[in-house]
């Protein structure tokens, strides 16, 4: 059959099941019926497994691919959108940036892709799981890496951070979105996102990703993360290993002459960054040697370690706080501290003062208390100062509304503090989606609106402080003694990790400046406290990296900041050192960098540990 025939018969998103495009033995470690709605394509010449055949001149493009009818997107449309936008939101790909010339890889790699819905026992919802299989997989040395998406991204969250790595040297890459992704739902035209990433009417097709419990009234939008009601973090760790199953059946359909692929035969190495990092160091205390060893970047993990903080605490904390405590700083980075932001900084001081939160007659005065407050919670001068993107992008109050609905595990119209989503008019009025927007929301959906043509409806706005008092609910949610607060503390709980398996060989990284996941709160305390335990953990900790390198191509971020993924892409060399050699982990580091100030990135500037 000729390539162009395989590809419309076993299209990724078009498909047929596994068994129908393959065949060979399944793995006798793994059970094929947790998954369903299998899909397979592949992908060489003009398109590829790393970028989709747009190489780095593809994905520098400010526009996103085009779609020829916008209201009916192809496959192939689609997953090449998808994956430009899931680079273009996690890697710095600027010229000067260094991103293919001093580190990662953009190489053309040739390959198969094997897609499906994969369902943890008891779960309402899937998670989307895809496997990439290289061309130049070695049967003899096999490896798997297992790359969580991160934020609550698509399934090609985590491209950039795993792919550009383990794809180049012949290692098989499988993702999950973790219960989250952006499987959007229309309520109102009662349409969802297929398996193959088109959108299918309820009832007209069998295989829609996400449909929400919800009233048959409902108008808006839902989305997987808020309105599953599975609080799927609380299994993140499970999502991982269930992708890693995927993965050996993968293999198997795609080399069956080699079958079995089990975890005893097949080497496996879960990394990923943000709340996937948070994802593999979960996945890290499951029982089973199923895993040989861990990567995670400026991981939101809440453990037990001295400081560990849950994200939901202090990301409430830094919506009601922060806009007030960053008008005492000066030098902040920009975008997007505009003079408008400001002036709404100076109404949420006044506003704090007056419920008595902080003291202070003056605005300067209450910034300053402010502030205070904000550095004996254990915020750094550094997390404030780069946590000004997440105050100016309202990062935070998106944040805080999608977790609450999810460890409360709410449906749509349930949310305790009144927040809904849906398609916005000019002046905010909700109104329906376009089928354009909604043709879209797969490849261009963050996982957590507003983005993608989708808002977020706050019903308690109110003048002058237009935010605080839905802000002021979602906080009363972690430190107040209601049904719905205990009710999200349970979810929050259920979040709590453990320590490492004993034995399995970990790397953590963080950059020092991270204003969305300070390390104080998050790395930190999970390091001390896996380390006090006996176990294998090594750390490193950053200078002058915060949490986004999809923003340092922002000439004032590019100037201050330097990049994450360098480090993760040597944590990833080092482990496989550990696990090829028998070579030690590096020791902890506080690694002392250089910012770039305006010139290209060189080694000098990253300072990479020896």
């Amino acid at each position: 059959m000729s390539q162009s025939l395989l590809r419309a018969a076993c299209g990724l998103f078009v498909g047929l099941s596994l068994a129908s495009c393959a065949s060979g033995p399944a793995s006798k470690s793994v059970e094929p019926s947790m998954f369903s709605n299998e899909l397979r394509s592949e992908h060489r010449g003009s398109d590829d497994l790393l970028t989709a055949g747009l190489g780095l001149a593809g994905l520098r493009s400010m526009a996103p691919p085009a779609f020829a009818d916008a209201t009916a997107p192809t496959v192939d449309e689609l997953r090449r959108r998808a994956m430009w936008g899931s680079w273009r939101g996690i890697a710095d790909l600027a010229p000067g940036g260094g991103y293919g010339e001093l580190f990662g890889s953009l190489q053309s790699v040739p390959g198969r892709e094997y897609s499906a819905f994969a369902r943890l026992p008891g779960a309402k919802q899937p998670h989307r799981v895809l496997a990439q299989v290289p061309d130049n997989f070695d049967t003899a040395k096999r490896c798997v890496l297992v790359a969580p998406a991160s934020g609550s991204r698509g399934i090609y969250g985590a491209v950039s951070v795993a792919a550009a790595w383990g794809l180049p040297k012949g290692c098989a890459v499988v993702y999950t979105d973790k219960g989250a992704g952006s499987d959007y739902y229309d309520l109102d035209a009662q349409m969802g996102v297929r398996a193959n990433g088109t959108v299918g009417a309820l009832g007209d097709v069998d295989d829609l990703a996400f449909v929400p419990d919800a009233p048959v009234n409902a108008a808006g939008v839902a989305f997987k993360h808020a309105h599953s009601k599975d609080n799927p973090e609380a299994d993140w760790g499970r999502h991982v290993k269930q992708a890693a199953e995927f993965a050996l059946l993968a293999l198997e359909q795609a080399y069956p002459q080699a079958a079995p692929f089990t975890f005893d035969n097949t080497r496996i190495i879960a990394v990923g960054i943000s709340n996937g990092g948070g994802a593999v160091l979960r996945a890290a205390e499951l029982e089973g040697d199923w895993l040989d060893a861990v990567v995670a970047g400026e991981p939101s993990i809440y453990s037990s370690g001295p400081g560990a903080r849950a994200l939901y605490d202090y990301t409430t904390e830094a919506a009601l706080l922060m806009p007030c405590a960053q008008l005492h700083m000066g030098n902040l980075p920009q975008p997007p501290m505009t003079a408008a932001l400001q002036a709404g900084a100076a109404v949420r001081c006044a506003t704090l003062a007056a419920e008595g939160v902080i003291s202070g007659a003056t605005p300067a005065a209450q910034a300053q208390a402010a502030y205070d407050l904000m550095l004996s919670k254990g915020w750094t001068d550094a997390s404030l100062r780069a946590g000004a993107l997440s105050t100016g992008f309202d990062l935070w109050r998106a944040i805080a509304a999608t977790y609450a609905s999810a460890y409360g595990r709410y449906g749509v119209g349930e949310h305790p503090c009144g927040f809904n989503f849906a398609a916005q008019n000019p002046d905010f009025s909700p109104r329906a989606a376009t089928a354009a927007e909604r043709a879209a929301w797969i490849a261009d959906g963050s996982g957590i609106p507003p983005g993608a043509g989708v808002g977020l409806l706050d019903s308690k706005v109110a003048l002058p402080d237009l935010t605080y008092a839905g802000l002021k609910c979602l906080r009363g949610l972690w430190d107040g003694q209601g049904e719905d607060a205990k009710r999200v503390q349970a979810g929050i709980q259920a979040t709590h990790a453990g320590l490492p398996r004993k034995g399995l060989p970990v790397m953590v990284v963080h950059g020092a400046d991270d204003g969305l996941i300070p390390p104080a709160f998050s790395s930190a305390p999970y390091a001390a406290a896996a380390k006090a335990a006996g176990r294998e953990v090594s750390y490193w900790k950053v200078q002058n990296v915060q949490h986004f390198d999809g923003f340092l191509g922002l000439p004032d971020y590019g100037s201050r900041y330097l990049p994450l993924l360098p480090y993760v892409y040597e944590a990833l060399d080092r482990v496989q050192a550990r696990l090829d050699k028998g070579t030690a982990l590096p020791a902890d580091a506080l690694i002392a960098t250089t910012p770039r100030a305006g010139k290209p990135l060189t080694a000098e500037h990253l300072a990479m540990p020896k």
